[in-house]
């Protein structure tokens, strides 16, 4: 392209992983300005939005505070002045930009000391020609300081696109949706859609192109993640099942002390039609904290026993697959059921036996770590894989633990981070999802509290009370050593603080924490699980897993700075017996909004699905626990927080045309196919393998 010399073109694909001409038409402006409105200084009163300024840069101001470099520039208009701030680019800025001249400042105002300020703002000469052509709707794209060096601001990124628009037309820009579709929907062509999105003339024309490209991008990645399913089902064979037989009927009828709740007898329905249609089950298994999903696991490895196959129990740490071993042989006792434990722990003479009875087919249910994926771990048969919280794993470990057989086992993955469905269609499109929404009878709710620091008197008074009714406590921090860019407790220094509060002989306290060697946490869980010590001062090692029932106040410490799925992961710790538990948010005074909103949203529900919705509104689809999960949300325009309707409306047509023509061969699917084989990312997809 003319203008984008060998350097430049580099530079697009490093920084914004554009290559082609089709990865700049589909770089979509992430907003558009007015460049016909200019703000005046005084004016500026909200940091929420973009605006436009017009002024002259009176000084500049170079200060190096040691750590940090900042270039100030002052801008005044006719009713004031405001500065300009940039840390990086400071020589590109210092030459470019001259003292006592006229500009045009666009950018996001920040508050700093009671003052609006911009921050690498774009900064523009005055054009009077250019003013005057000024469009309502000019687009503004994200760009990096290394290429606006090179010339490519916004304006720089819009002038190529267009130059582009200008040696293309509509032959050039292949339609592959079907006509059904466009006809179905009224869809603008795919050259209007794309010229329309980065230059509309009106909003109307703006707003059509918008539908147009979420639709296509929904219907894209809904069409890719259904042929994945359909492909599995077809080519994947899946262990019969055929019998429940003893093992499963002795449990269940004698051995299993309470009813099952409705939605625990839906998912075995579930996952028992899985396992008797001949194809491989891979189910997703969604339950809030407590809601019973270990027991339907149990349940199901019964079911494989049956049927003479072995099932492993996967689970991300050591206290979490202790915990899972320990409830399977309690609930097993008795039985003629074999159930061994294999984690790093498991060393030496005792190692070796199990490998080697699991390898014989003497072992019937293997409970571990990440070690049960080594490849020395052979099973005689493995026909069933439970797979617990299963984003701890990485997509190789998974991939390795799947092919343990020469066919593949069915997988149960299980989660308590609950998921919207929104996101789960569009992550976990490929997998059948089954949810437990129903917790146990006899649970209290358990009531959430956000307390300031300076309460801090007032929640130990009430640790005190609660300890003298029998109880014990959680103190959970965010860090475990000081950090000095951050002011919030760390793990040590709390630790200190209660012991401090809470003295022996009448008090005893756990620590807890990611750096202790594997026995030394393993004696002091085992310490606070049998009431030994009062008080389990930990990090977020606790938040999967651990039961104790006795255990009936999480007190959260620097509150604001945890995600809302780790809150309400953390609060599931307690809650577990039949006492009234707690949950008490510890924060300081001054937090952001968003903070604020977090503790409001988890003071007002113990709903974990309700709390997933907000936690996707407010930060987005894959922030959420923190897991970027291969690009299946990385969607260039669509939300699908925002774009529920259509996201439903692009599955069902994705499966209507799917159970039509399931490899697109139909004439009206040929460009269809040939734009899915020519956009299909040739990296593994995790969700095939869980």
């Amino acid at each position: 392209m003319k203008g984008v010399g060998p350097a430049k073109a580099e530079s697009l694909g490093k920084e914004l992983h554009i290559f082609t001409y089709e990865d700049l038409l589909t770089y979509y402006p992430f907003r558009y300005f007015d460049k016909t409105k200019f703000y005046t200084i005084n004016e500026i009163n909200t940091e929420d939005v973009f605006i436009q300024v017009k002024g002259v840069i009176t000084q500049f101001q170079l200060i190096n505070t040691g750590k940090v470099k900042r270039l100030v520039a002052t801008l005044k208009d006719p009713t004031g002045s405001v500065e300009l701030v940039w840390f990086q680019g400071i020589a590109w800025v210092q030459k470019t930009l001259q003292i006592n001249t006229e500009y045009i400042i666009f950018g996001k105002p920040t508050l700093f000391n009671n003052r609006y300020n911009f921050s690498h703002p774009e900064v523009e000469s005055i054009h009077p020609e250019e003013e005057k052509k000024a469009s309502h709707f000019s687009p503004v794209y994200y760009s990096t300081e290394k290429l606006k060096h090179r010339g490519f601001d916004t304006k720089g990124i819009a002038r190529i696109t267009k130059q582009l628009f200008s040696e293309i037309n509509s032959v050039d820009v292949e339609e592959f949706l079907p006509a059904s579709l466009i006809a179905k929907y009224k869809l603008v062509s795919r050259y209007d859609a794309l010229f329309n999105i980065h230059f509309p003339s009106d909003e109307a024309l703006m707003q059509q192109a918008m539908r147009r490209l979420k639709f296509e991008e929904l219907f894209i990645t809904q069409l890719k993640i259904l042929q994945l399913k359909v492909g599995r089902n077809e080519t994947v064979k899946g262990y019969l099942f055929e019998k429940l037989d003893i093992h499963f009927n002795t449990f269940y009828h004698e051995k299993l002390s309470f009813q099952l709740t409705e939605a625990q007898q839906r998912v075995l329905k579930e996952i028992r039609r899985d396992t008797l249609s001949g194809k491989q089950m891979n189910r997703l298994l969604q339950g809030d904290v407590g809601s019973g999903k270990t027991i339907v696991a149990l349940i199901t490895t019964l079911i494989a026993k049956d049927n003479h196959f072995q099932s492993a129990v996967m689970a991300p740490t050591e206290i979490l697959a202790n915990q899972h071993y320990e409830t399977f042989k309690s609930m097993l006792d008795g039985m003629p059921v074999s159930v061994k434990l294999l984690t790093g722990s498991v060393k030496g003479k005792a190692r070796k036996i199990i490998l080697e009875e699991l390898a014989e087919g003497k072992i019937d249910i293997l409970i571990g770590t990440h070690a049960l994926i080594e490849n020395h771990v052979i099973f005689q048969n493995l026909g069933m894989v439970v797979i617990d919280e299963q984003h701890r794993f990485g997509v190789g470990q998974r991939a390795k633990l799947w092919q343990k057989n020469e066919h593949a086992p069915h997988i149960l993955v299980m989660t308590a981070t609950p998921i919207p469905r929104t996101l789960a269609m569009t992550i976990y499109g490929d997998l059948d999802v089954s949810v437990i929404d129903q917790l146990p009878p006899g649970r209290k709710p358990i009531q959430t509290l956000h307390r300031f620091d300076s309460q801090r008197l007032a929640v130990f008074g009430f640790i005190k009370k609660e300890i003298a009714l029998g109880r014990q406590i959680y103190i959970v921090y965010p860090l475990i050593e000081e950090s000095e860019k951050l002011d919030y407790k760390d793990l040590m220094d709390g630790y200190e603080s209660i012991v401090r509060e809470f003295p022996m002989p009448t008090y005893h306290v756990s620590i807890l924490h990611g750096k202790m060697k594997p026995k030394d946490k393993d004696f002091e869980m085992a310490c606070f699980v049998r009431g030994e010590t009062q008080i389990m001062v930990a990090t977020t090692v606790i938040e999967v897993g651990v039961n104790v029932p006795n255990a009936s106040v999480m007190i959260i410490e620097s509150a604001e700075r945890f995600g809302l799925s780790q809150l309400h992961q953390l609060r599931g710790r307690v809650g577990r017996g039949a006492d009234q538990s707690y949950c008490i948010l510890m924060s300081g005074v001054k937090i952001s909004h968003e903070s604020r909103q977090r503790l409001k949203i988890m003071c007002e529900s113990n709903d974990g699905f309700e709390i997933a919705e907000f936690d996707l509104i407010l930060r987005g689809p894959g922030a959420i626990d923190g897991t970027q999960q291969s690009g299946a949300t990385a969607l260039k325009i669509a939300d699908i927080t925002k774009d529920k309707q259509l996201l439903q409306m692009a599955r069902d047509d994705a499966k209507e045309i799917l159970a039509l023509d399931q490899r697109l061969v139909l004439p009206e699917h040929q460009q269809l196919r040939n734009y899915i084989l020519d956009t299909s990312s040739q990296k593994t997809i995790w969700s095939k393998i869980s």
